[in-house]
Parts: C-alpha cells; structure tokens; sequence
C-alpha cells in the first residue's frame, strides 16, 4: 500500500496547526482561551505529534513509547521548537509507514484502558485514528486562535 496520499492528510493538518500558531506568534500560542479545561494552541498541537508517534509508531511501526498524555497539554514552547518536532514526526512516521502492510499484526496494543477508541483497531483503523484525531485537532487549534485573537467572537452584538 502506497502511504504517500495518507502522509499528505496528515502533512495539511499538521501545516494548518502550525499556521495558526504562527499567525499567533510564541506568547499567545501557549495562552489557553478563557474557557473551562482548555488548552492552548500550543499543547494541543504537541499533543498531535504524540498521537501519531504512539499511534504509528509504536502500533504500527514497533518503536518503544515512554508517552505522558497528560503532560503534553501543559507543554509549552516556542513555534520554532515545535515546528522541527512536526518536521522530525512527519519523516520518522514515513520511515514507520514505508513498509506498511495493512494484513499485518500490529506490533504493540494500547493497554485496554488507554484513552482511544473502544474497540480493537487493525492496522488501517489505527491510521484512520491518528487522521481523525489530526483533524479534529487542526480544527480545535483554529478555532482556539480565533479565541484569543478575537475574545468577542460570539458575543452579541
């Protein structure tokens, strides 16, 4: 199976959260919006390249995985910073995809309480995964940017 199509998804979403982060600048990337339980732009978008390096990498691709969930949506840094870690993601999910077998095993399990989807996934299900929690996300960060750009939208007028 030719993953190439599959990694350009992935490469939009991806692009699109760093694009708002940038439009931000580093301050207000990792500022939550005034909302209960958010996340800034910032940890969410960290979150994404931890999604898809536990996700394909570990289940798929076979790497080790010492992932904190919950610290990624307190991480913090700088654009730059993050932009080399998509950068760095992106190339290691294409050597994890380049021999993509989609009838093979998966080669780890997420423990059965691990937060994902409730069901056993193949192989082609873990990648449908990581593309709508990519998705989302690209959404959620765009929308977070709107927020802190604009605290008002939504407040009648």
């Amino acid at each position: 199976m030719n993953t190439d199509e599959y990694l350009y998804f992935l490469d939009r979403a991806f692009g699109g959260m760093l694009a708002a982060l940038t439009e931000l600048g580093d301050q207000r990337a990792n500022e939550a919006p005034p909302l209960t339980g958010a996340n800034s732009p910032w940890a969410i978008t960290y979150h994404c390249t931890q999604v898809a390096e536990y996700w394909i990498g570990h289940l798929i691709g076979g790497r080790s995985s010492d992932r904190d969930r919950a610290a990624e949506f307190t991480a913090r840094g700088s654009i730059d910073e993050l932009t080399r870690t998509v950068e760095e993601v992106k190339d290691q999910l294409r050597r994890d995809l380049s021999d993509f077998d989609p009838s093979a095993p998966l080669r780890n399990t997420p423990p059965a309480d691990y937060e994902g989807p409730s069901r056993a996934l193949t192989p082609i299900g873990v990648l449908l995964h990581v593309l709508e929690e990519l998705a989302q996300h690209h959404g959620q960060v765009e929308l977070t940017r709107d927020v802190l750009v604009r605290p008002t939208v939504g407040a009648a007028r």
